[in-house]
């Protein structure tokens, strides 16, 4: 759903989009013409989001699931990178939105905050991912591009992402928070997303990793009985973890 917000506000501030797809249409490369063919001519940036949806919290992370979710990303970064390395169009962005999962877990008293300069624990499987993930992501130094790498929170909109897959269960009063509801929910609104992207494409002097979260810290229990209130329902039950 961040794809489809950011191509919207891509096309309205004057840039050609083409979305890579699993299947061909008005304005998209499939994946197989990726590969085989490289970037189109004249490509100046190339936007990394894609992935399965790992916040459904009815999906059961099943080791066949966890496989689709690791080459959801990895695969299809590493595609990307290696049709960037054969362009021979001037240099140009890529920006491979990733996560912050790869910062080691707090508790709900942890005061520790975690900028671009620390180096990650893996420590689980989202850390190993994201460590993963971002290697794939690294550019060959001779191809003069820009590589960064854009560490989010949860992405919260409206038209998807997990307030899509909470919504119903919090609209009929069967909500809750996650297990204990302790755990640090790290979060950022697509809108702010978005216009942090465009804002790397138009300052090249943006490099490396950037966190992109809110400044404002909350945990899944203060988020689940902000978004039950919001609708104006209780939120009585404890979800199991995944």
């Amino acid at each position: 759903f961040i794809g489809k917000r950011l191509t919207a506000l891509l096309t309205s501030s004057g840039y050609d989009v083409k979305v890579i797809s699993r299947m061909p249409g008005m304005n998209r490369i499939t994946w197989h013409d990726l590969e085989a063919n490289g970037l189109p001519r004249g490509t100046a940036a190339v936007i990394n989001v894609a992935g399965q949806n790992v916040l459904d919290p009815t999906r059961r992370w099943t080791p066949g699931f966890k496989q689709n979710v690791w080459n959801s990303r990895v695969n299809t970064t590493a595609s990307m990178v290696k049709a960037i390395a054969k362009t021979s169009d001037a240099p140009g962005v890529f920006v491979n939105v990733s996560g912050v999962s790869l910062y080691p877990a707090a508790g709900p008293d942890a005061q520790e905050i975690y900028d671009e300069s620390h180096p990650g624990v893996e420590y689980d499987f989202m850390s190993r991912l994201c460590f993963a993930w971002e290697a794939a992501a690294e550019i060959p130094t001779e191809t003069n591009w820009r590589g960064i790498r854009l560490r989010t929170g949860v992405v919260l909109g409206r038209e998807g992402g997990m307030i899509g897959n909470i919504f119903l269960p919090f609209y009929l009063g069967l909500g809750g928070p996650v297990a204990s509801g302790l755990q640090p929910l790290p979060w950022i609104h697509m809108e702010d997303l978005c216009a942090i992207i465009l804002l790397i494409l138009r300052k090249p002097d943006f490099h490396g990793a950037i966190n992109a979260v809110a400044p404002q810290i909350v945990t899944n229990a203060e988020f689940s009985k902000a978004f039950a209130k919001a609708l104006r329902r209780p939120a009585p039950f404890q979800i199991p973890e995944p």
